[in-house]
């Protein structure tokens, strides 16, 4: 060891993480970084705090960097104009998996983002963060997705349809789920479903559009586009499909919206035709957000627990964040189960019914 070297270490004590930064001329924090493995550290720089690790001998306390490690180990949320209800549900998943991990979690809301700043806004974050959950309709960009998989900060989505082989995921089978409502509708006798589709930017959109037809074939029952509507996943686009709908010379005995938000707004047209629900027309939706116990009657609905979602999503990060090389990681596939849930918005299809206003 050279006297430079030697004249960092204090008498009785050891080299200290502060000691290697100031002698590498970095950040403790850009040290512990290098020393634990994670990305969003340049290899030049990677060499010298590795180089000046070696130089002085510094040998880090196990115990005590496990306990740093967890304690300040940062993970982002970023979302973009989900539901306030679905919103909800995501923050208090993550915020409880965030605290049961003592990991620090940053939420961040693109909104307002171009398409280009939301990626400059990726690029600034794999300076920060070692993980990142990302619900739809970001986890389906593939532009925002690489910008942290060649950052090599693990990304784990929640909620969409699609599987990539880059990055974890957790969802429920949006197919299945879609197929167990429509078929709980048909066993209440209701033959003319309309449906209000989810955003196409989003696969679980096509999922669940998937499930309804399939569920009227398997029924025997034909698909008519005229009881097919475009929505987005909010409430706005689920009245007008809903007047739409209802507008039909032949108007659906049921409507099915996929998501809670129009189902809820179907409610509100309904009801402003002077139709009750569910005596004149059943009404179902999907998530279970709190959305479906806001209105009355309150909805039939797909239980999609969001919340335990985010929280499995922290569990799937914090151990990918332990493998320090992406190569040693482990895409996970873990889908969750849905559930039926029975409210009051369903009825058996009356006979003989007069023509709607």
């Amino acid at each position: 060891m050279d006297k430079s070297s030697r004249s960092f270490r204090r008498k009785g004590g050891a080299i200290t993480i502060d000691e290697v930064a100031i002698r590498a001329g970095v950040s403790p924090m850009t040290v512990s970084r290098v020393i634990n493995g994670h990305g969003g550290v340049r290899d030049a720089t990677r060499e010298r705090v590795m180089l000046t690790v070696r130089e002085l001998g510094y040998r880090p306390n196990l115990a005590a960097s496990s306990l740093a490690a967890a304690q300040h180990t940062c993970i982002a949320l970023i979302y973009t104009n989900p539901s306030s209800s679905y919103l909800r549900e995501l923050l208090v998943g993550a915020l409880r998996g965030s605290a049961r991990a003592a990991a620090q979690l940053v939420i961040a809301t693109w909104d307002t983002l171009d398409a280009d700043s939301q990626r400059s806004a990726a690029r600034e974050l794999t300076k920060s963060v070692a993980g990142v959950i990302l619900p739809p309709p970001l986890c389906e960009s593939k532009a925002i997705v690489m910008e942290f998989i060649n950052a090599d900060v693990p990304v784990v989505s929640i909620a969409s349809a699609r599987f990539s082989d880059m990055i974890s995921c957790v969802r429920i089978d949006d197919h299945r789920a879609s197929h167990d409502i429509t078929a709980h509708l048909i066993t209440h006798g209701h033959v003319r479903i309309g449906y209000i589709k989810g955003d196409p930017n989003q696969t679980a959109s096509a999922h669940r559009l998937q499930g309804y037809q399939d569920a009227l074939a398997e029924a025997g029952l034909a698909y008519d586009e005229a009881l097919v509507q475009p929505g987005y996943f909010t409430y706005r686009s689920g009245l007008d499909a809903a007047e739409s709908l209802l507008a039909l010379p032949q108007p659906p005995t049921a409507i099915f919206a996929s998501n809670d938000d129009m189902a809820s707004a179907v409610v509100s047209v309904a009801h402003r035709r002077g139709l009750d629900v569910p005596r004149d027309l059943s009404v179902v939706g999907f998530d279970d957000t709190s959305a479906a116990t806001m209105v009355w009657p309150e909805l039939t609905t797909i239980h999609q627990p969001i919340a335990a979602m985010a929280d499995a999503a922290i569990d799937i990060l914090q151990r990918e964040i332990r493998r320090p090389h992406a190569s040693a990681r482990g895409v996970v596939n873990h889908i969750v189960p849905h559930k039926l849930v029975t409210r009051a918005s369903v009825a058996v299809k009356r006979q003989g019914r007069s023509k709607r206003r």
